[in-house]
């Protein structure tokens, strides 16, 4: 059809439903991202919900009014109805700026408009990288296994989006027992909630409830008021002024846009095969470009292509729901609205929606995955649970002397090395591990899938570039630093001299069939001759 005698309705009846599923979970990440950047990085009220949350929503209706265009578009051009791709903050990238960009700003320096200009600098920054993704994705997402995009991704969420949240839950059960029942009920067993409602407002509706109740909310209308979008020029020039300052922090943004535009093309592969076709360059171009404005009007924080098309599609919904989030996230943003939410809704109770986005990361990965590849997503997991341990083994030195306790030692120190290691806590391996997790996981969940193959020489490629990468001090280093041969560095040449150059003279035979391991279950293929 060429779609000249169409007209597409924008709303339907299914977009009431949809709505509340990407509302719920684009508020969720607003409050998330706010009470981390008040309480834990320190950011007065006036940067929050001032200049960060208002940012975020000009990104939000910047890009769904892109989305809607393109809807539009696409059905006059097909003659049929179609549902707008849902668009929002990205959760786990969220989560990588906070801990992977912000945080260490602020921890460091104790200056939280520091680690806010920051933010935005890389958000400007990272905004760049994920519209080049339109460019330099496919072949990046040729070369790399899909174990170790989406095994480094899992470490992240299995840590800090899944392990975080869930102590936030048992330290007020009342509250997060209770939320957390629903986001079992209705997201995990996927059973219907009366009146269709959805599971994760729900969770929160009840969670509050219970918290107004037991005295654990407030109630502050001191937040309202009109907050305006502004362009942050100069605050953004200083924040990008320290990233090229600090190159080591593009560290942490390179890898984490680029599993984000890796993303957006997943999730624009999903909604075609559920039968809607978008051009999948204009949609990374969009989420970059949206990215971008957001950090320009103050918010640090990546947008992308939602994961979930198709379940929208099933609901018959149209363009309305993406139209209908934007509009309230916008009103609730320039008003202070969403101030008043954060005091009233408890952590602990929109905590289990979070959970469950790590659960079903990790779950979606799994069947994602051939199932011989989940030892290589165990390998990508296993640096960000350092990662974890050495922020935490921080923040216990930072509230020991905020408590006054004197004379301790920095963490680092020989001595106290020494000591930690006799007590079987490994600090200078966590330490090497930490240090650009999000890169070392990735690298080693590609040797770990490409051996598992067959591919030794592309094993191989990644450790020797794990070498390089580690001798200028881009991985396992606090800083970069001209070239040296230290153990690490020569630990990755003796591996990815091993793979390249074994495959040459080894036995055909050898190279071809598998050993069966005992007591161990075969996830092989089946084609791939096996002997005992």
């Amino acid at each position: 059809m060429d779609g000249t005698s169409y007209n597409y309705r924008l709303v339907s009846r299914g977009d009431s439903s949809a709505f509340w599923a990407l509302f719920t979970d684009n508020l969720v990440n607003l409050l998330i991202l706010s009470g981390i950047c008040q309480f834990v990085f320190d950011m007065p009220a006036e940067i929050v919900f001032g200049r960060i949350v208002p940012g975020a929503a000009i990104a939000i209706l910047a890009g769904v009014a892109v989305y809607t265009v393109m809807a539009k578009v696409t059905a006059n051009r097909t003659g049929r109805d179609v549902t707008a791709l849902p668009y929002g903050l990205s959760t786990p990238v969220m989560f990588v700026y906070l801990f992977g960009v912000i945080g260490p700003i602020y921890w460091a320096t104790q200056d939280p408009l520091l680690a806010w200009q920051v933010g935005i600098g890389a958000g400007f920054m990272g905004g760049i990288v994920a519209a080049l993704g339109a460019i330099v994705g496919p072949r990046l997402k040729r070369i790399t296994p899909r174990a170790g995009m989406l095994g480094t991704l899992c470490g992240i969420a299995l840590m800090f989006i899944g392990a975080v949240p869930l102590s936030q839950i048992f330290e007020q059960p009342v509250i997060g027992f209770t939320a957390l029942l629903f986001i079992l009920w209705g997201l995990i067993g996927r059973f219907r909630l009366p009146g269709n409602l959805p599971a994760g407002l729900v969770a929160i509706l009840a969670g509050t409830v219970i918290a107004v109740v037991l005295g654990e909310s407030t109630f502050d209308t001191s937040g309202l008021g009109f907050y305006p979008p502004v362009p942050y020029f100069g605050d953004l020039i200083a924040g990008v002024q320290y990233l090229f300052a600090n190159p080591e922090l593009f560290l942490v943004l390179v890898p984490v846009q680029i599993y984000n535009f890796i993303e957006t093309m997943n999730n624009v592969e999903s909604a075609e095969a559920a039968g809607d076709s978008y051009p999948v360059g204009v949609c990374q171009l969009t989420d970059g470009a949206g990215t971008m404005i957001g950090a320009v009007f103050g918010s640090p924080f990546p947008t992308t292509v939602y994961i979930g098309h198709p379940a929208y599609k099933r609901l018959d919904a149209r363009a309305g729901y993406i139209i209908g989030v934007a509009l309230v996230i916008a009103a609730a943003a320039f008003l202070g609205f969403l101030s008043l939410l954060a005091g009233l809704i408890p952590v602990a109770a929109a905590a289990p929606v979070l959970v469950f986005v790590a659960v079903s990361l990790i779950t979606n990965t799994a069947w994602a995955v051939k199932p011989a590849h989940m030892a290589a997503v165990s390998f990508a997991i296993l640096p960000h649970v350092s990662s974890l341990l050495i922020t935490k083994w921080g923040s216990l030195m930072n509230a020991l002397r905020a408590q006054g306790v004197e004379g301790l030692p920095s963490l680092g120190d020989a001595d106290l090395t020494a000591a930690l290691l006799m007590e079987g806590a490994h600090f200078e391996g966590h330490l090497a591990l930490s240090q650009g997790a999000i890169l070392t996981g990735l690298i080693w969940g590609a040797i770990v899938a490409d051996v598992i193959d067959g591919r030794f020489r592309a094993a191989g490629g990644f450790a020797l570039a794990a070498a390089a990468m580690s001798s200028v001090g881009i991985i396992h280093a606090a800083s970069l630093q001209m070239p040296q041969l230290d153990g690490i560095t020569l630990g990755y040449l003796i591996i990815g001299g091993f793979l390249c150059l074994y495959p040459l003279v080894a036995p055909k035979e050898d190279l071809e069939e598998r050993i069966i391991v005992p007591d161990e279950p075969d996830l092989m293929d089946d084609a791939v001759p096996q002997r005992a």
